[in-house]
C-alpha cells in the first residue's frame, strides 16, 4: 500500500516524508506520540508559542539548509544570549569579555588572557583523566566551578570527577564583548512556531498518531516496501547487544501573570544546589512579535531515561562500542534506514538533522 513507512514525524522523518512525496512516493507516517513533530512541537499557550520538549534555535551555517527551512516559514531574527546565575550572580555566556569582567574586574584581552592562563599553569593536569581535570586545563579553577561544575554534574547525573575527559574537548573562549552563544552564519525562530513547519513538511503524507511501531510492527511493515525508522536504535533489535543509555529531561511548566519574568529567554542555573539547570521564558523566543500580557516558564530537570523521553546520548566507551554493533547490524539490512537522533544514537543539531535527512532522500 506504501513505499515508505516512516516512524517518528519529528524533523528527519517530517523532511523524508516531504521529500519522497514530491517525487511520487507514498509514505505512511506514524509516530506514539498524540501530535506531529517530536520534541520540535510547539503549541500556543496564552498567545506564545511554547517550546514542550526545551529550546529549539534553529542556527547553521550550512546556507542549503538555511534557504531549505525558509522555504516553509518566515524566521525571526532571535539571536541566542543565554546568561547563567551562580549563587545570585550574573554571567554573560558563553564565555567573553562581559564574563571576565565580571569574574576579575579586567577590562581588556590581554588581562583576561592573562588571568585565565594564569589558573590553567596553576592546576594543569598533563593527560587529565575526568571532566574536572580537563575543565580546569582548558578555562582555570574560577569558571570551572562557578560556570561549568555544577551545571555538568546535574545534566549527567554524576560528578565532574566521575564523567570522563572527551566530553568536554573544548570550551569556548572569547575574547570580544559577544554574547551571541551561537557563531554559525544564520540564526533563528520559525514565526509561528515549529509545529507549522512541520504540518507543511508532511502535506500529502497519510499520518498516524498514537501509533506505536512496536504494538504494531508486523503489520505496519508488511504494508510498505521499505522503512525509514528514527526511533530508539537499539529497540528496533530488541535490545538484543544491550541497552544504550541517556539522559533525559523533566519539564515543569507555569503561566505567570506578567508579561517579563527574567528579560531573557535562556538563564542557565550553574549552583549544584538548584536542581533545575535552566529556566525558559518562551515569549523572549518572539520578541517583539509577542504581544502577551502573560508569560510561560519551563523549569528543566535533567534525570535518568528510565520511564522518560530519551533526549541526549551518553557517548562513554561503553554506549559507543555498543551503538557501533547496532549500527553495524543495520547497515546489514535492506530496505530499512535509521536516521535522527535515536536512529544514530548521536546528538544532532537541528540543521543537521535536515541535512541528513535530505542526503539520505538523495540516494534512495
Amino acid at each position: 500500500m506504501y513505499d515508505y513507512l516512516i516512524v517518528g514525524s519529528g524533523l528527519f522523518g517530517a523532511v523524508c516524508a516531504h521529500e519522497l512525496t514530491a517525487k511520487g512516493k507514498k509514505c505512511l507516517v506514524i509516530d506514539k506520540r498524540t501530535h506531529i513533530g517530536g520534541n520540535v512541537y510547539t503549541e500556543n499557550v496564552e498567545g506564545i508559542n511554547v517550546h514542550v520538549y526545551g529550546a529549539h534555535i534553529f542556527h547553521t551555517s550550512d546556507k542549503k539548509v538555511w534557504d531549505y527551512v525558509n522555504s516553509f516559514a518566515e524566521f525571526n531574527n532571535f539571536v541566542n544570549s543565554p546568561i547563567a546565575i551562580y549563587k545570585d550572580e550574573l554571567y554573560n555566556l558563553p564565555f567573553n569579555m562581559n564574563t571576565f569582567s565580571k569574574l576579575w574586574g579586567v577590562k581588556t584581552p590581554a588581562q583576561a588572557l592573562e588571568k585565565i592562563e594564569e589558573e590553567r599553569r596553576t592546576e594543569n593536569v598533563e593527560n587529565p583523566s575526568n571532566l574536572e581535570e580537563q575543565a580546569i586545563n582548558l578555562v582555570g579553577r574560577t569558571i570551572y566551578e562557578k560556570l561549568v561544575k555544577g551545571y555538568t554534574a546535574k545534566q549527567w547525573g554524576r560528578p565532574c570527577s566521575q564523567l570522563p575527559a572527551f566530553i568536554i574537548k573544548r570550551l569556548p573562549v572569547r575574547l570580544t564583548y559577544d554574547n551571541n552563544y551561537f557563531s554559525d552564519r544564520y540564526q533563528g525562530i520559525p514565526v509561528g512556531g515549529y509545529t507549522a513547519i512541520i504540518e507543511k513538511l508532511l502535506k500529502g503524507s497519510e499520518v498516524r498518531l498514537g501509533c506505536d511501531f512496536f504494538a504494531h510492527r508486523k503489520e505496519l511493515e508488511a504494508q510498505a516496501d521499505k522503512v525509514i525508522y528514527t526511533g530508539q536504535l537499539d529497540a528496533y533489535f530488541g535490545y538484543k547487544f544491550g541497552v544504550l543509555e541517556y539522559r533525559s529531561l523533566r519539564f515543569e511548566s507555569e503561566v505567570l501573570d506578567c508579561a517579563n519574568y527574567q528579560g531573557n529567554a535562556v538563564v542557565n542555573y550553574t549552583e549544584y544546589e538548584v536542581p533545575y539547570t535552566r529556566i525558559i521564558e518562551h515569549r523572549h523566543f518572539e520578541g517583539r512579535d509577542c504581544t502577551s500580557d502573560k508569560t510561560v516558564i519551563t523549569r528543566e530537570y535533567p534525570c535518568s531515561d528510565k520511564g522518560s523521553e530519551p533526549y541526549y546520548p551518553i557517548n562513554d566507551e561503553r554506549n559507543d562500542a555498543l551503538s557501533a554493533r547496532y549500527l553495524a547490524e543495520a547497515e546489514k539490512l535492506e530496505g530499512v534506514y535509521f536516521g535522527g537522533r535515536l536512529g544514530r544514537y548521536k546528538y544532532y543539531d537541528m540543521d543537521k538533522v535536515i541535512s541528513e535527512a535530505l542526503k539520505l532522500c538523495e540516494s534512495l
